[in-house]
């Protein structure tokens, strides 16, 4: 394209001057100009590349700049040998003496092409290290988020696993059969955990059916005491949810409220949507919130959930503990609403 415009700019003014030129004979000589240079700069690219991005003033001075020299009048041999007719108008001369006379007149031309390219390539180095660096940090952000997510998550399984343990500790002296249950259905339980591996999100029948197993054993722990309720839209059971985000919550719900219950407990866990937005919320009955400094999400389940969703979700998403009347308690959860990939076809056993 240079070699085009440049032949058709000095046709146009030779013909300004009545000096007739060949319009075909200058784009062959202009388009192998700026084809030699094409190749000699893609031979630089290819072998001296590196030495560009990092050659110091010093190097650029001792052994650039005499390269740019000979860069520049090799190109010029080889333009001289492809056009022994050129210059016009003059009488005919030797190899030397047209290459000294071409050289002349064109060797700042050369020079310029020659550190254009230069300072090109180098421009270029430093938007290819720049776009490194870029995608090493964010390469090793993401690293470390899944390092904090995995250490949340080795957080949380222990403090599920010691509670459960603690209340079949507890069954053995009143109901051996119900703690027998309770040991099973807790193994299942680590079975489906240990099955989901590092997976951060989940579809949400994934996590109720977590969640039945879980109040399956509670109700065996409680025989009866707590009415359970689960309400699940049916067409949220693909919407994706992070992995183990109810549990902690409805063990909250026992550990601090339905437990000061001797009878007449009551826990509801409901999951609907509105608009783009994904509601999870559990309720449950008891003595109402506990003290400022309880109540703040201190215990290791409800700081876990906060922290995992400010990590997932940045400020996207809501996370709110409420009391409605004198004795029941409310946490509500607002995340984006996204959808697997491909449907689910399992179904919890509990809905609307």
């Amino acid at each position: 394209m240079l070699g085009l415009l440049f032949a058709l700019q000095e046709w146009v003014s030779s013909s300004f001057w009545n000096y007739h030129v060949k319009l075909s004979l200058l784009l062959q000589a202009w388009g192998a100009q700026y084809f030699i240079w094409g190749v000699l700069c893609w031979v630089l690219w290819w072998t001296m590349r590196s030495q560009i991005y990092t050659a110091s003033l010093k190097k650029i001075l001792l052994y650039f700049f005499p390269l740019s020299i000979l860069v520049s009048v090799v190109e010029e041999a080889i333009w001289v040998l492809l056009f022994p007719r050129l210059p016009m108008g003059k009488p005919p001369m030797p190899f030397w003496q047209r290459l000294s006379f071409h050289l002349d007149a064109e060797l700042m031309d050369s020079l310029v092409i020659f550190w254009s390219a230069f300072f090109l390539f180098r421009g270029v180095g430093y938007y290819l290290r720049f776009r490194e660096k870029e995608r090493m940090t964010q390469q090793l952000q993401s690293q470390l988020v899944h390092a904090q997510m995995r250490a949340l998550r080795m957080q949380l399984n222990p403090h599920f696993l010691f509670n459960t343990m603690n209340s079949i500790s507890s069954l053995m002296r009143t109901d051996v059969g119900a703690a027998d249950l309770m040991l099973e259905q807790l193994s299942r339980l680590l079975r489906i955990t240990l099955h989901r591996g590092d997976a951060q999100f989940i579809p949400l029948s994934d996590e109720m059916e977590f969640i039945e197993m879980y109040l399956a054993m509670q109700d065996r722990r409680f025989q009866g005491r707590v009415s359970q309720q689960v309400t699940v839209d049916p067409g949220l059971h693909d919407a994706l949810v992070p992995s183990m985000i109810l549990q902690p919550i409805v063990e909250n719900a026992y550990a601090h409220g339905l437990t000061r219950l001797r009878a007449h407990g009551l826990l509801f866990i409901e999951a609907d949507s509105h608009g783009p937005v994904l509601r999870l919320a559990v309720t449950n009955n008891g003595v109402g919130l506990l003290p400022p400094e309880e109540s703040n999400g201190g215990g290791v389940g409800l700081s876990n959930v906060r922290e995992r969703l400010l990590m997932h979700y940045g400020g996207d998403h809501t996370f709110s503990i409420s009391q409605i009347d004198d004795d029941r308690v409310r946490v509500v959860m607002t995340l984006p609403l996204r959808f697997a990939d491909s449907p689910h076809e399992q179904t919890t056993g509990y809905g609307a």
